[in-house]
């Protein structure tokens, strides 16, 4: 038997509930892992609640995200072995798989082994975050030395991630957040600068701080209509990344910068990265390299127990972190 976090119902986190129930064995190309720690994602807030891609089916599980070691595999698996200290990749939905549990089963496809020296809580806030910001910003936007990215929401655990990945390439992150009081966290974390607010006081700092050029790539979770001063900050064939809807209403695109300066604007999810082979290979070993060296370090904002499971979606909701939120199992 294993205790498992599941949800019957749409609603807040007091829907969710830890059960036991029987893992089966790993089918073929599966591997069964003991979760030491799981990863929080925003998209498993939105599951719960109802507004994802798509809806739950009950009895539901949740989670993209955990770390832990290999208790068994599936026929057909030849790269792990019992005893591996593993993590999974988002490669999967909720439908397929889930990693709130003590047992879980995962797709061989979606498993890498940790890194030498990181933590099964570090491991477990890795995967999302940092393919999420790789596939934007260097496998589709092809960020260069010497060019600025804008990192929206900076303080989530994708915008730290970002803001990692662009110092690791000689860029320059410019943190954007909604106020003042997460400054200090940011340039610690690693932003060259940090913008609080947005309208059009936004656009004026980016051109200032670019020296009148803007930014290459901007990389936004949030959307709506304060969009627009992000597109009037952007370089010639700049680009911007649409990777969430913290605000669901339309974006606002001024046309005549649109076509002034030849900017593209694209919507952007994880999947296009872990649900591709190849890209998925690249992903992995930009960021194994970045761990191993240091240029990458995951940061973690607070930890829940499994019992808590409730409460650390509850802090999630509350938009308070700075970097990511792990489970311990």
């Amino acid at each position: 038997m294993s205790r498992v976090v599941r949800f019957n119902r749409i609603g807040g986190p007091e829907v969710l509930q830890i059960e036991a129930i029987d893992v089966p064995a790993p089918k073929a190309g599966e591997v069964q892992i003991r979760i030491k720690a799981i990863g929080l994602n925003r998209a498993e807030v939105m599951y719960r609640s109802g507004e994802y891609t798509y809806a739950p089916q009950f009895p539901a599980q949740l989670g993209y995200e955990g770390s832990g070691v290999i208790e068994a595999v599936g026929s057909g698996v030849q790269d792990f072995a019992v005893g591996d200290a593993v993590s999974v990749v988002p490669a999967f939905s909720f439908i397929e798989y889930g990693m709130y549990g003590e047992v879980v089963n995962a797709p061989v496809h979606a498993v890498v082994k940790n890194p030498a020296g990181l933590s099964f809580e570090e491991a477990a806030a890795t995967w999302m975050m940092y393919a999420t910001a790789w596939g934007a910003l260097i496998e589709f936007g092809g960020l260069k030395q010497g060019e600025a990215v804008l990192v929206g929401a900076a303080s989530s655990s994708v915008g730290l991630a970002a803001i990692q990945i662009a110092n690791m390439v000689g860029a320059t992150p410019i943190a954007l957040t909604r106020s003042e009081k997460k400054r200090d966290a940011l340039l610690k974390a690693g932003a060259k600068h940090v913008i609080a607010g947005g309208g059009a006081a936004l656009t004026q700092q980016v051109l200032e701080l670019t020296d009148g050029r803007g930014a290459q790539i901007a990389f936004d979770p949030v959307g709506g209509p304060e969009v627009a001063h992000q597109l009037r900050a952007l370089a010639r064939q700049g680009m911007f990344f649409q990777y969430g809807a913290l605000d669901t209403r339309d974006l606002s695109v001024p046309v005549m910068d649109l076509l002034g300066r030849h900017l593209s604007v694209r919507g952007y999810e994880l999947f296009e990265v872990t649900t591709d082979t190849a890209r998925l290979e690249r992903a992995k070993r930009f960021i194994t390299e970045g761990l191993a060296s240091g240029a990458l370090k995951p940061a973690i904002d607070r930890t829940f127990a499994f019992e808590q499971i409730a409460d650390a979606h509850r802090y999630m909701e509350a938009g308070e972190q700075v970097g990511k939120i792990v489970v311990t199992v």
